[in-house]
């Protein structure tokens, strides 16, 4: 009976060992772990050979990081990652010379491998274990400009009294004993503490289509006369981010396998008296600004569907090439390998560690079923000039 107990002790043992870790996506890097890391010895570069066919694909986009980079605002925000505001700069601009000069795919993929170093993101391990990445959009909402008994779901203007500091992170609000936190989402909300303040820009007709214009920082609203009001980005309340649908998931209301926008959805049309609940769990909260043309990013530079990446901005090189490898849905269904160049060009909430990334799919119903199913982990490829 012993020896029976020991094997049987022994085989668990064993089976325990087998089982891999499961990813935690949202675990901050240790303390000094480095958040890029050059691929090792095994590790090929990416093929770069449908990057050149695509070049005039995506020469908006990279011309759009060139100029950012080029600004002396950008400045401030290197070194990131070790990589200097110099070494950023120049390898966006080679990396345009390298596309322009290049006669074929194979000799820009072999003139850019001689030249540049290739970093993948640290991941949820801080040891190159993988991103998980999703996607984000610009939806396109019924609203109205001025409140009626359909239309009660405001968006916010930037509040006079948030105080940003220079970079442009939220640092709270001027009270009477000094800077405080900013109040959260359920004290905005149910307290109605915007509310009469002239900072309306909108009214929507459902709470969740406030909270999706949130969550992805944007929204073009169909207002009565069917032109559409443009909505961008102007700031948030500074306070931490808390998943709708990882909380849908803890309580067991959605599967884990079957997360996606679509079913948030359809749990919110199933269970209207919830919706208010759930939202408030969520203390971040955005405001808004009027725009003209496309959405812009945190580098306050137009997104571009399927070019512009979202990372943790205090971890990864604001506007660096990066390339990305993972799968996407296809608009007709199932899925596909997707291998492009991308630009990181913008941040987001849920994007907090080296574990995220968030892929922008553009604007209205197609890019909302493509950004609400993608989730899926992959890999996230820095490239750098050689120094």
């Amino acid at each position: 009976m012993k020896t029976l107990r020991t094997a049987l002790l022994l085989t668990c043992l064993a089976a325990c060992r087998a089982q891999p870790p499961q990813p935690d996506y949202g675990r901050p890097l240790p303390f000094g772990t480095p958040a890029l890391l050059p691929l090792r010895g095994n590790e090929p570069p990416p093929d770069l050979r449908q990057t050149w066919l695509e070049r005039y694909m995506f020469a908006a986009a990279l011309e759009r990081s060139i100029l950012w980079t080029r600004t002396r605002y950008s400045e401030q925000f290197f070194p990131t990652a070790g990589i200097s505001h110099g070494r950023a700069l120049a390898s966006l601009e080679r990396f345009e010379e390298l596309l322009a000069t290049s006669q074929t795919p194979e000799e820009f993929d072999r003139r850019v491998k001689q030249e540049f170093d290739f970093y993948k993101s640290a991941g949820w391990d801080g040891a190159g274990g993988g991103v998980l990445f999703t996607g984000y959009y610009t939806p396109i909402l019924d609203g109205r400009p001025v409140r009626d008994e359909m239309y009660r779901y405001p968006l916010y203007a930037l509040p006079p009294d948030l105080v940003k500091d220079e970079l442009g992170a939220t640092l709270g609000r001027q009270g009477s004993n000094g800077l405080e936190p900013y109040p959260t989402r359920r004290a905005i909300e149910a307290g109605g503490l915007l509310a009469g303040r002239g900072l309306e820009l909108a009214y929507l007709r459902d709470p969740l289509d406030a909270f999706i214009a949130h969550v992805n920082g944007s929204a073009f609203i169909r207002i009565g006369d069917g032109s559409l009001y443009r909505l961008g980005y102007s700031g948030k309340n500074g306070q931490p981010y808390t998943s709708l649908g990882g909380e849908l998931v803890r309580d067991d209301w959605i599967d884990d396998s079957d997360i996606s926008l679509v079913a948030i959805r359809r749990w919110g049309r199933e269970h209207p008296e919830l919706v208010r609940e759930y939202l408030a769990r969520n203390d971040s909260y955005v405001f808004f600004t009027p725009i003209e043309g496309n959405p812009r990013g945190s580098l306050n530079v137009e997104v571009t569907p399927e070019r512009t990446l979202a990372t943790d901005k205090r971890l990864f090189p604001r506007g660096a090439l990066v390339f990305v490898d993972t799968r996407i849905p296809l608009p007709t269904g199932g899925f596909v390998e997707f291998q492009k160049l991308l630009f990181d060009q913008d941040t987001g909430g849920a994007i907090r560690t080296a574990g995220r990334a968030d892929i922008y799919f553009g604007i209205g119903p197609d890019a909302e079923a493509r950004a609400g199913a993608t989730r899926a982990e992959g890999q996230m490829i820095y490239m750098f000039l050689k120094r």
